[in-house]
């Protein structure tokens, strides 16, 4: 009796659906449950809660930026920075997604959000040390930095509840061109940050996290990935195993010229299947319901259970 509790396929699913939990209950702001079960940070699980253990730097919401202290370099030089940008947003490089070829922030452009990439783990874009070389040479001198971006929130916009998917990294986020004001900011599992310029935050981007600009002014902020410090060196090779070969996959691009990730090139064909089910809703609540659990429970079963099967 024990060895069939105890199989490997039913072990791997006692791993997941803990720490599926545990990414539910983890903070004070959650997910509808259902909701929850089937976002992106419930597949990422598993791994999560393996960085939040190994981690050298609090767990908390927000993370004090002495924890990263060669971040304060970018906060020295952030006029430079800002002045950079300032050019690129009067030239209109800060837009959204001119295909559907950017799984990570895909649902932002809705919302009023854009950006124009300078880092995707490791990889500069062209475009960036083009346009913004000052700002690229301050980013060569941190490798702790995964990713780097400009990102515009325009006034009157909201980003709604959302939780990132990869605990591998941290979040960063530098004020250049703000309001000012406490009607723009960023609440993080319920604490409220109001950006200002010149100003900094750390946070950890797999709490739920919104963002919103009631004001009259865009918000153009710089937005780093940093590297999560790693307690347990296996676990760090693990981590930068992820982000050199999986991360980069979901890459995109500034201008159509440049190169566009594995992950994303599939989600620009996959996007369509996605309107094709929005039209199945449209027409029939419960045939896409049903239609959405066979997709989610076949998903499971090739991931935990057939493996092991074979």
């Amino acid at each position: 009796m024990w060895n069939i509790f105890l199989s490997p396929p039913l072990v791997i699913l006692y791993v997941f659906v803990a720490s599926a939990l545990y990414i539910h209950y983890r903070g004070r702001v959650r997910h509808p449950f259902m909701r929850q079960l089937t976002d992106h940070s419930t597949l990422m699980a598993p791994y999560n809660t393996l960085m939040y253990l190994a981690s050298r730097v609090p767990t908390t919401p927000v993370i004090d930026s002495r924890h990263f202290p060669e971040l304060e370099r970018l906060r020295e030089n952030w006029e430079t920075i800002r002045d950079e940008v300032r050019q690129l947003y009067d030239a209109g490089y800060v837009q959204g997604a001119r295909k559907y070829n950017d799984l990570a922030f895909n649902s932002f452009y809705r919302s009023g959000w854009k950006r124009f990439y300078l880092k995707w783990y490791d990889d500069f874009h062209p475009s960036a040390v083009e346009l913004c070389p000052r700002t690229v040479a301050l980013l060569r001198e941190m490798p702790s930095i995964n990713a780097a971006m400009f990102t515009l929130l325009a006034p009157g916009s909201k980003l709604v509840k959302h939780r990132d998917p990869f605990a591998g990294s941290l979040r960063y986020h530098l004020g250049l061109i703000t309001p000012n004001s406490d009607a723009c900011r960023i609440e993080i599992d319920g604490q409220p940050y109001s950006w200002r310029d010149g100003e900094h935050i750390a946070f950890d981007e797999t709490y739920i996290h919104l963002a919103v600009n009631d004001t009259d002014q865009p918000r153009i902020i710089f937005f780093c990935d940093v590297m999560r410090p790693l307690r347990w060196r296996p676990v760090a090779w693990l981590n930068q195993f992820v982000v050199r070969y999986l991360a980069k996959a979901t890459k995109t691009s500034n201008l159509d010229t440049e190169q566009v990730g594995i992950l994303n090139r599939i989600f620009s064909v996959a996007y369509y299947v996605r309107v094709a089910g929005k039209r199945i809703r449209q027409r029939s609540e419960a045939a896409y319901q049903v239609l959405k659990w066979v997709l989610i429970l076949g998903g499971i079963y090739l991931i935990f259970v057939l493996p092991f099967t074979l």
